[in-house]
């Protein structure tokens, strides 16, 4: 995949200009993605279905709605430093027919649109011949929740696939072209390319150099199986309520204690569960009796 730029072309569908400019989306798609490189092929191109990329070489995404990495989101993500490149593809650049169509009416009847296979089999196949070792995500609710673990392991995947439904849902031979299905929850969002932002963002985070300092994902909630102490910062005094003595001690012995410690509590207290698996030491389990 090329390198992010931060020169960029507007790709529509059905989309006119405002007053100022903007792309106007009227029963269609508008998103900015990244100029295509010299000689790249069309499959570099955006919008509205699919899209793909590798973390921390590329992360693809392909969709039949659409996703923007706004200018602000993309210095978090580490595409301006290089360290991801972030590409969104168009599923009717893989459909066939003189209208590109992406879906159709299902099988035994329903309501709703089904997402065909052939376009997504073609555009699998064309961009796994560019991310060669890519990873391929089918965004569903029917699939593993995601979890932090998840997004530790796909920092280290030489790329990312994201597919990204609509409509009534997948026919389910596409289920046979991905590697693995990925849910944010038990709930069902308009389409996959919220959630496909979502895990992207948690795993860009977890590439070297994309955060500020090396540390912060280390200390994360769930990144030891429990979550994170309190935090505090400047004033040491506000309406009465002081940040607790022992974080001005500068003993850091004393402090990672009190750290953990309140890890455990508040996990205790809120996320219980999480516990069963968290991989505790004996003076964890002896504080926790």
């Amino acid at each position: 995949a090329a390198p992010a730029r931060t020169a960029g072309r507007t790709t529509r569908h059905g989309a006119g200009r405002d007053p100022a400019g903007r792309p106007r989306v009227r029963g269609g798609v508008a998103a900015r993605v990244p100029s295509r490189a010299p000689g790249a092929s069309r499959t570099s191109r955006a919008l509205p279905s699919k899209c793909s990329g590798s973390i921390p070489a590329t992360a693809s995404t392909c969709c039949s709605a659409g996703v923007s990495v706004s200018r602000s989101r993309s210095r978090g993500l580490g595409i301006d430093k290089g360290l991801i490149t972030v590409n969104l593809h168009n599923l009717r650049d893989w459909a066939g027919g003189r209208h590109q169509v992406t879906d159709d009416t299902p099988y035994g009847g329903g309501d709703g649109m089904v997402m065909k296979v052939d376009p997504v089999a073609s555009a699998l196949h064309d961009l796994k011949e560019q991310g060669r070792q890519s990873r391929v995500l089918l965004m569903s609710p029917q699939g593993k929740p995601f979890r932090q673990a998840d997004a530790e392991r796909y920092a280290r995947e030489p790329g990312l696939i994201f597919v990204c439904g609509r409509y009534e849902g997948y026919d389910e031979r596409i289920r046979s072209l991905v590697d693995e299905e990925v849910s944010l929850g038990d709930f069902v969002l308009t389409g996959g390319e919220l959630a496909a932002a979502v895990v992207l963002d948690a795993t860009a985070r977890m590439v070297p150099g994309v955060l500020g300092a090396a540390g912060s994902a280390l200390t994360d909630s769930f990144s030891d199986g429990l979550l994170e102490y309190p935090q505090y910062t400047r004033p040491a005094e506000f309406n009465g309520a002081r940040v607790p003595e022992i974080l001005l001690s500068g003993n850091h012995q004393a402090i990672a204690r009190w750290r953990r410690r309140e890890q455990l509590q508040r996990t205790l207290e809120r996320r219980p569960e999480l516990l069963d698996t968290a991989p505790l030491t004996d003076e964890d389990r002896l504080y926790l009796e």
